[in-house]
C-alpha cells in the first residue's frame, strides 16, 4: 500500500481498504459491546464534517475535543482531518480554569464535549473564550440549553450533502506541511506548551512505526490510555486504523481487566503503570497462597527468568531448563495470559520508564512487553525494540528516517520527519527545544550501544545532585522498589540535600495481611502506618530492591504516606507521570522533619 502523507489520506484509503472488515471500532452499552463498520464510521464522519462546514468552521480553524475515549471522539478527530482544521484534545480530567486554558491559547473556535461534566466545565469559563462560538456535546443527558448534539450536527450536515460535492476532494488537498494537530503537554511544571504536529509528522511516525512492529487487520486493540496524550493518538488509534485493527474502546480504566477478558485483544498499548498493577498483584495472589503456592511460584519465576536470559541473549537452553519453562507455564504463566484474555501476542510499554525486572517477567510469562520511547514533540514515536530481537532495558533502536546522538552532558537529540513544526505561540520555548540544525533537544540522559539500541537513563531535570556533589538518576531505584508487592508508588528525592530519601505509598491491602498475620492490631490505617513494626517491614522491603546500588544511590530515610498519587491531587501528570516537585512541596513538612534528625 503507498504510505499516506496526511491524516485525511489515511483515513480514505483505510476506509476503502477494509470496508469488508467486520468492525472499525467497538464499544460496550448496556453490557453489550456493539460494533461501527468502517463505512458506517466514514458517513458519521462526512456528516460531521460537513456540518461543522455549515457552522462557519473553516479550514485551519482549531477544534477541540475534550472527552474520555470512545467512538464520538473518532469521529469528531476524522472529522477536522477531512477539514482541514487542526484538532486540540484537551484531557477529560481537567478542571475547568485549566481546560480553559488550552481552549483560550489554541484558540479554539468549536469544542467537542463528552457529557454534562465538560460541557459545565466549558460554560462556567465560556465568558473567558472569547474565540469559542459552538459547544458540541456527544452525550445530551442533563445539558438543558446550549451548544448542539453530535447527532444534531450531522443531521445537519446529512441535510446538506449534497450541497458539498467536493467533500473528498478538499480532504485530499490537505498539505503533508499543513497543521494536523495542537497538542498541550501536561508538563511537571508551568503551563502546557501546544506542541505543533503537521499531518506529515504523524503519518511518517505511523507508518514508520508499523514498518518495525507487526500488527495487521486480523489484529484487536483494547483502548484505554486518554486519545489526549500523543502516546495513544498516534500508537492506538493512527496505526491501528491504519493497519486495520479493531479497536475497542474500554470502559473505564478500572474496567480494563474484565474488559480484557472480553474483548481478547492481541496487542496493547499501555503505560507502565499498568504492568505494575498486574505485576503486584500476581505478587500479592503468590504470598497469599500458601507455602506450597509461594514456593511454585518463585520456582516458577526463577527458571522462566533463566530461559528468558538465555533466549534474548541468542544462548541454546538446555533441555532440562526446557521442560522446567513448560511446567512453569502450565502451573503460574498460563493463568496469568487467560487474564488478558488468552489472545494477546504482545504489548507495547511507552510514556515513561519500565523496570526491567517487570519486562523480564512478562517475557518469561509470554507476554512480551516491546519498550518504545518518544515524546509528544516527536509524534511521539522515536523509537521502538525489534520485536525480534527486543534488549530488555533499553527502548530500542531509532526508527528508519530518524536520527539520534548524544550531546556532551549525555542528553539525547534526535531529527526527522516525526518532529514537531514549534511550540504554539511560543518562539522562545521552541528555540530553546529545538535548534537550528533542526536538532530536538529530549531533556532525557541517555546512551546509545554500538547496535543502536538507545538506554534512558533519566529526565535530565530529574537528576538528583547532593550536597556533596553525587549525581543520582531516580527512576531506576524507584522502578526497583515499584516491583516489591509491598510498594504502591514510591518517588526519590534529595536534591542540594545531604542524602537522598524515598517518599513511599505502600500496598495498603498488603501490609493489613502481613499486620493480621502477626496479630499487630489498629484502628485505622494512619495508625497502622505509625506503627515502628510496620516502618521497619516497608523499609527493608525497599532496601532488599535496592541491593548492588552505589552507597550514595541508597535512600537513608523511607517516609511512609497513606494516599497513592492522583491526577487529581495534582502529583500525577494525565498521562501518569509523577510531578516530583509537587510530590516534593506536598510533602514538605515530612521531608524536612527526616532531614532534621
Amino acid at each position: 500500500m503507498n504510505n499516506p502523507t496526511t491524516v485525511a489520506e489515511l483515513f480514505l484509503d483505510s476506509v476503502d481498504r477494509y470496508s469488508t472488515k467486520r468492525a472499525a471500532l467497538r464499544y460496550k452499552a448496556n453490557g453489550t459491546w456493539h460494533g461501527i463498520t468502517h463505512q458506517d464510521l466514514a458517513r458519521r464522519v462526512k456528516h460531521t464534517a460537513l456540518g461543522l462546514r455549515e457552522l462557519g468552521v473553516s479550514p485551519g480553524d482549531r477544534v477541540a475535543i475534550f472527552s474520555h475515549n470512545r467512538p464520538e471522539w473518532a469521529v469528531a478527530d476524522f472529522a477536522c482531518m477531512m477539514s482541514g482544521c487542526p484538532d486540540v484534545p484537551v484531557y477529560p480530567t481537567l478542571p475547568a480554569n485549566q481546560a480553559a486554558y488550552v481552549l483560550r491559547d489554541s484558540g479554539s473556535v468549536a469544542v467537542f464535549v463528552e457529557d454534562r461534566e465538560q460541557f459545565e466545565k466549558v460554560r462556567q469559563e465560556h465568558e473567558n473564550l472569547p474565540d469559542l462560538r459552538h459547544i458540541i456535546y456527544f452525550d445530551p443527558q442533563g445539558i438543558d440549553d446550549g451548544g448542539m448534539s453530535i447527532q444534531e450536527l450531522q443531521q445537519l450536515g446529512a441535510a446538506h450533502e449534497t450541497d458539498h460535492p467536493d467533500y473528498e476532494s478538499r480532504a485530499r488537498s490537505v498539505k503533508p506541511d499543513d497543521l494536523c494537530t495542537i497538542i498541550y503537554t501536561s508538563g511537571t511544571t508551568g503551563n502546557p506548551k501546544g506542541v505543533m504536529l503537521t499531518h506529515e509528522n504523524i503519518t511518517f511516525d505511523a507508518t514508520t512505526s508499523l514498518k518495525v512492529l507487526p500488527i495487521g487487520a486480523d489484529d484487536s486493540c483494547l483502548s484505554f490510555l486518554p486519545l489526549s496524550h500523543s502516546f495513544e493518538r498516534t500508537c492506538g488509534h493512527y496505526i491501528m486504523f491504519l493497519a486495520g485493527v479493531t479497536i475497542n474502546y474500554a470502559e473505564s480504566v478500572d474496567a480494563v481487566a474484565q474488559n480484557m477478558t472480553e474483548v481478547k485483544p492481541t496487542v496493547m498499548i499501555s503505560v507502565p503503570r499498568l504492568y505494575e498493577k498486574i505485576f503486584a498483584r500476581v505478587l500479592e495472589n503468590a504470598m497469599a497462597g500458601g507455602a506450597l503456592k509461594r514456593r511454585i511460584f518463585f520456582w516458577a519465576r526463577r527458571n522462566a527468568e533463566r530461559w528468558v536470559d538465555l533466549v534474548l541473549g541468542g544462548k541454546p537452553v538446555p533441555s532440562g531448563l526446557a521442560i522446567k519453562k513448560k511446567i512453569a507455564d502450565r502451573l503460574v504463566f498460563s493463568k496469568l495470559r487467560a487474564r488478558t484474555g488468552g489472545r494477546l501476542r504482545y504489548f507495547v510499554s511507552g510514556g515513561a520508564p519500565l523496570a526491567p525486572d517487570i519486562a523480564r517477567f512478562f517475557f518469561a510469562a509470554g507476554l512480551p512487553i516491546i519498550e518504545g520511547y518518544g515524546l509528544t514533540e516527536t509524534s511521539p514515536v522515536i523509537s521502538v525494540n525489534p520485536i525480534d530481537a527486543p534488549r530488555i532495558g533499553t527502548v530500542g533502536k531509532a526508527l528508519p528516517g530518524v536520527e539520534v546522538k548524544i550531546a556532551e552532558d549525555g542528553e539525547l537529540l534526535t531529527r526527522g520527519p516525526n518532529v514537531m513544526k514549534a511550540y504554539f505561540n511560543k518562539p522562545d520555548a521552541t528555540a530553546e527545544t529545538k535548534d537550528e540544525d533542526g536538532w530536538l533537544h529530549t531533556g532525557d540522559i541517555a546512551t546509545i550501544d554500538e547496535d543502536g539500541y538507545i538506554r534512558i537513563t533519566d529526565r535530565k531535570k530529574d537528576i538528583i545532585v547532593t550536597a556533596g556533589g553525587k549525581n543520582i538518576a531516580p527512576q531506576p531505584i524507584e522502578n526497583r522498589v515499584k516491583t516489591n508487592e509491598f510498594i504502591e508508588n514510591a518517588v526519590m528525592l534529595g536534591d542540594r540535600r545531604k542524602f537522598p530519601v524515598m517518599l513511599v505509598v505502600p500496598s495498603i491491602d498488603a501490609l493489613k495481611k502481613w499486620a493480621a498475620g502477626r496479630n499487630i492490631t489498629f484502628t485505622s490505617v494512619g495508625e497502622l502506618l505509625g506503627l515502628a513494626d510496620v516502618k521497619a517491614k516497608v523499609e527493608r522491603e525497599v532496601m532488599g530492591n535496592l541491593r548492588g546500588l552505589a552507597s550514595y544511590e541508597m535512600p537513608k530515610k523511607v517516609i511512609l504516606v497513606e494516599n497513592d498519587f492522583t491526577i487529581e491531587g495534582g502529583e500525577l501528570t494525565p498521562s501518569l507521570k509523577v510531578k516530583r516537585r509537587v510530590v516534593e512541596q506536598k510533602y514538605k513538612d515530612l521531608i524536612d522533619a527526616v532531614y532534621e534528625d
